[in-house]
């Protein structure tokens, strides 16, 4: 098991449910396959660049430990969601 983290940040026009329902949601992904560690929401920061017209994004932070394909199929599933608009997973052993 290696040890990640997933930013993510979700869309701010969603009502509150839906952002908390998508936090849940990367959760159940990675418990899926692997074990979820620290969450950290952060909530409603500025964007440093708009992305889709947006100046503010809700940003989460989750760690987690899985194996070599958890991040693929994590990925994959962040990519078609409607709900997050940019995302990035970190390997945190590598340095």
């Amino acid at each position: 098991m290696r040890n990640y983290e997933v930013m993510f940040v979700i869309d701010p026009a969603l009502e509150d449910a839906k952002k908390d329902a998508t936090v849940e949601t990367v959760q159940s992904i990675i418990a899926a396959d692997g074990e979820v560690g620290k969450v950290d929401v952060w909530g409603m920061r500025k964007l440093a660049y708009p992305i889709d017209k947006k100046e503010e994004g809700y940003y989460a932070v989750v760690e987690f430990k899985g194996n070599p394909t958890l991040p693929k199929e994590l990925d994959r599933r962040l990519k078609i969601s409607d709900n997050v608009m940019r995302h990035i997973i970190i390997n945190k052993d590598e340095k």
